[in-house]
């Protein structure tokens, strides 16, 4: 099932997620439906506070770039209460970076290129692993969520004033996009 997407204001964007156990009601099903969720909205990455829940759960689909970056062909992961243990700010990089739940905003966010994290997988295996290039930019996107931030809360102070109106225009529902939505007022 394709659910909403949660825009900017929703309140739940702005609160830390809740670690689950392997009892959450009906998991699978739900990761299924984020993945559902993720594909229709032309995402890469989808976290569960986007979708209006509080828990620390993230869906990743880098196959869809896979004719640019065959590295990631096949790669469609979900993380289950992922945490990023460590930050190797050797190398920084600064891309363009968007979210569903900040439609019709791009920015450049400067962000480490290799992070090391934990998480567990759909069968509750545990996980820790250092993780490098485009997909630990994915992940700090993503897992920020869970930890109640947002990319335009990592663009500077200028570019913060320069997108004001925008992320205003946003807070009354003028905005465009392709998928389901639901707004913080509604």
């Amino acid at each position: 099932m394709i659910l909403p997407i949660y825009i900017y204001g929703q309140p739940v964007l702005r609160k830390v997620s809740r670690d689950i156990d392997k009892d959450y009601p009906d998991l699978k099903e739900l990761i299924g439906n984020m993945f559902e969720t993720l594909t229709a909205s032309d995402g890469v990455g989808l976290a569960a506070p986007q979708i209006g829940l509080d828990i620390r759960l993230v869906v990743i689909d880098l196959d869809v770039l896979s004719e640019d970056l065959p590295e990631y062909k096949g790669f469609r992961k979900a993380y289950i209460n992922p945490h990023i243990l460590e930050y190797d700010d050797t190398n920084v990089d600064s891309s363009e970076e968007g979210c569903l739940s900040v439609p019709g905003i791009h920015e450049s966010v400067k962000r480490p290129t290799r992070i090391r994290v934990k998480y567990m997988d759909e069968d509750f295996a545990e996980h820790d692993e250092w993780v490098e290039g485009y997909l630990a930019r994915v992940m700090q996107h993503e897992f920020d969520h869970l930890d109640a931030k947002l990319f335009i809360d990592r663009v500077s102070p200028l570019r913060r004033q320069l997108i004001k109106n925008k992320l205003k225009a946003i807070l009354q529902g003028r905005f465009r996009c392709s998928y389901r939505t639901k707004l913080a007022h509604k």
